[in-house]
Formats: structure tokens, C-alpha cells, sequence
């Protein structure tokens, strides 16, 4: 069976605490980690964002969205990765529906 790329998005919340840098830094690193599994489709920089209930005390995240194409085992391993990334309060992977 031939490795079939479907599309995907993912909403990641970092902590609205880290500086510009830590920040960017962050951004950076799953860019490039997307990039090297699949294509970047789109990568959008949503800012902080009040969160809809607070997550240890805090209230608001600097909320990214990114969209690409990847390989079907991709989502579980950048899942993993960013659950055990410093300053990701929450992250949403799904399959887009085209």
C-alpha cells in the first residue's frame, strides 16, 4: 500500500508568559518539524487570545494555526512532540476537510 499525504491542521496554544523570542523560537521549531515530514500550507500567527476557560490559572495563549500535508503517521509523532514541548498549554490536530 503506497504511503498516501493527507491534509491536516493543527491549533496550538503557547503560554502567553514567554517572551517574543521563546515565543517565535517556538513557532519556528514546529514549522521547520512540519516542513521536514510534509508541506507547509499555510501558517497563521493568531496572537494571544483570551482562552475560553482558564488552564493552571492562566487565562489567555498566543493561539497558531497551521495547516499542511503529511504522511498518516506524521499527526501522532507531532502530536507527541508538542505534548512534551515547554509552554504548549493545548493542541488540536485534525484532518481537513477539503
Amino acid at each position: 500500500m503506497a504511503k498516501a499525504t493527507e491534509k491536516y491542521e493543527v491549533m496550538y496554544i503557547i503560554n502567553p508568559n514567554f517572551t517574543e523570542e521563546q515565543t517565535a523560537a517556538v513557532v519556528e521549531k514546529f514549522k521547520a518539524l512540519v516542513e521536514a515530514h510534509g508541506t507547509l500550507d499555510e501558517l497563521e500567527e493568531m496572537g494571544k487570545r483570551k482562552l475560553a476557560y482558564e488552564i493552571n490559572y492562566i487565562s489567555e495563549g498566543y493561539y497558531v494555526l497551521m495547516k499542511f500535508t503529511s504522511g498518516a503517521d506524521f499527526p501522532a509523532e507531532l502530536d507527541r512532540i508538542l505534548g512534551i514541548t515547554d509552554g504548549i498549554m493545548r493542541r488540536l490536530i485534525t484532518l481537513r476537510a477539503e
